[in-house]
């Protein structure tokens, strides 16, 4: 029939991707808000059951004829746009005006948190490189990688939940997003480190594209950012010219991207950083993260979510060996981060409920785990399996957060109290 046979081609193979995926993610996504959990949880669900470890493997021939090898590339293509937004939103979101009063304390906690786990991580890497590292990939990146991996918090989810539980405003949430900031602003600049050094041909490459890197980002913060309310053609005060920087915005955010993907580090970092030197006007910024939340939320990141799951394969950890790593990943993780977190955070003077509460918080790794493994994956630093495990992992450190600050509290159940948290990241 002539319908079908217009299925194959290549727009209406990716408009069927789209309805299929964005359906997915958004009921998914729903269901785990519905209880109180992120959102973004049901939506990586959603991904991985769209791939290999259910569809594909109850219902092949479907799978194969919605998702065929020959237009992942696309889509791969489309979800990296979404994340470059989502990045941008990120550095948008990126206030460090909660450091003047915490800087210490925050640097100390913050840095510590980003420490244990690293080093934990380099441990972990050195017992699983022999059974799952590629030939290919030299030890160094791989344990590299594990360790800026296992360090990572999720800034937007944690800036959710302090705000759908009514926390952001309290002592503990302003010294829950101060450290969340510098950890995010750490560990990303530490993951362009490793992906220069990754993807250098040798040590004078890897130097040149970080000393690029470095000119770059200095322009950006000390000749860029004091003047691009004056270039961007906008009275930022004045929500009405807002809108109307909408294109010069998406404009600017697209050339930082070009610029660090030209270096050799990723598109995703300039992007993260154009968000960063945006004009500091609150009524602009606030417009921005509202339009381009949108836009990548509903539309552009489910995709992302969706080509991370057909790379997420369950059926690789075929043994008990196999989940008793993974699980061990995951306690790794945790121990790290939230142990880390919370025995820095009683010795700087907080008493222990708090110090555990913000470990747990510091544990969330969500959306922003997922865009460091996928970066890894590319890079072929990690394998399916190993990617498949971290992807878990990011997964049951977002949703045990909620149980884990009901702990703290005393309250029980495995649920958030407050609202359903509706922010995608």
């Amino acid at each position: 029939m002539q319908l079908l046979e217009n299925f194959h081609s290549p727009l209406a193979r990716l408009l069927l991707q789209f309805i299929v995926i964005i359906l997915a993610t958004r009921l998914l996504g729903s269901l785990f808000a519905r209880f109180g959990q992120p959102r973004v949880i049901g939506e990586i669900t959603a991904g991985i059951l769209l791939g290999p470890s259910l569809f594909g493997w109850v219902w092949p021939a479907a799978s194969g004829f919605i998702f065929p090898t020959e237009s992942l590339g696309t889509l791969q293509l489309f979800s990296q746009i979404g994340v470059c937004i989502f990045m941008f939103v990120v550095g948008l979101e990126l206030d460090l005006s909660h450091l003047k009063q915490k800087a210490r304390v925050a640097w100390v906690i913050s840095n510590t948190g980003i420490i244990v786990p690293f080093l934990l991580g380099l441990g972990v890497s050195v017992l699983l490189y022999p059974g799952f590292g590629s030939p290919v990939t030299p030890f160094t990146a791989f344990a590299l990688f594990m360790g800026i991996a296992m360090s990572i918090t999720a800034f937007p989810v944690l800036v959710r939940i302090l705000k759908d539980r009514g926390m952001a405003k309290t002592p503990l949430g302003t010294m829950a997003i101060a450290c969340a900031a510098v950890d995010d602003a750490t560990a990303w600049a530490i993951l362009a480190l490793v992906i220069a050094i990754t993807k250098a041909s040798g040590l004078s490459s890897a130097v040149l594209s970080l000393g690029l890197v470095m000119v770059f980002v200095a322009a950006m913060l000390l000749v860029v950012r004091p003047r691009l309310s004056g270039w961007l053609g906008v009275d930022t005060s004045e929500g009405t010219q807002a809108r109307g920087a909408i294109g010069a915005v998406l404009l600017f955010m697209t050339a930082s991207a070009l610029m660090t993907e030209l270096m050799g580090i990723h598109a995703l970092f300039g992007a993260f950083l154009a968000g960063v030197v945006m004009p500091q006007k609150k009524e602009f910024r606030e417009y921005l993260t509202l339009q381009l939340q949108n836009l990548s939320g509903v539309f552009l990141l489910p995709l992302f979510f969706a080509f991370s799951g057909l790379r997420t394969h369950l059926g690789l950890l075929s043994n008990l060996g196999s989940w008793l790593i993974c699980g061990g990943i995951i306690a790794v993780a945790v121990t790290g981060k939230l142990g880390g977190v919370m025995l820095a955070s009683r010795f700087m003077g907080m008493n222990w409920k708090d110090s555990f509460s913000l470990g747990a918080l510091m544990n969330t790794r969500g959306l922003v785990e997922l865009v460091a493994l996928n970066i890894g994956y590319d890079l072929g630093i990690l394998p399916p399996a190993i990617f498949t495990m971290m992807v878990l992992m990011a997964l049951v450190t977002t949703f045990i957060t909620g149980p884990l600050l009901n702990l703290a509290s005393g309250t029980r159940g495995i649920f958030l109290r407050n609202e359903p948290i509706r922010d995608p990241a």
